[in-house]
């Protein structure tokens, strides 16, 4: 990605299209019902491990992934946004753990989502539009 010019060496977006176009992709997903239905699994792990326990290894490691696998379902298009700050930026990385935080223990996450999925689209058209003039 680097060498096509669409990462800089700190692994953040240096192509103004590529960010507006992750960021409308984390925002239309933060509004959709796979990630409020991962998250609702993701957030209660207990909750989980009474209606889907296994016994033994084998078992064990069937929960993890399943849960892992809702984990990820609901966190995955945030994770892109990383591309978009950059992986070595220790700021944009710590607002991001911290936003992951508050999603998955703040009482009212489904609001939390839809209001960061409306600012990360409202993000990403302005500098898909600012980068067409």
């Amino acid at each position: 990605l680097q060498q096509h010019l669409l990462l800089s060496s700190a692994m953040g977006s240096v192509n103004p299209t590529l960010g507006g176009g992750l960021l409308i992709l984390a925002g239309v997903f933060q509004l959709s019902p796979i990630k409020q239905a991962c998250l609702s699994k993701c957030r209660t792990p207990l909750s989980f491990l009474m209606t889907e326990w296994r016994e033994g290894a084998a078992g064990a490691l069937v929960m993890g992934i399943r849960h892992g696998g809702y984990c990820l379902g609901c966190c995955w298009a945030l994770m892109l946004l990383m591309f978009v700050g950059g992986v070595m930026s220790l700021l944009w990385m710590a607002g991001l753990a911290l936003y992951f935080l508050l999603e998955k223990l703040a009482p009212r996450a489904c609001s939390l989502s839809r209001l960061s999925g409306a600012l990360l689209i409202g993000a990403g058209l302005s500098l898909l539009l600012i980068t067409a003039q």
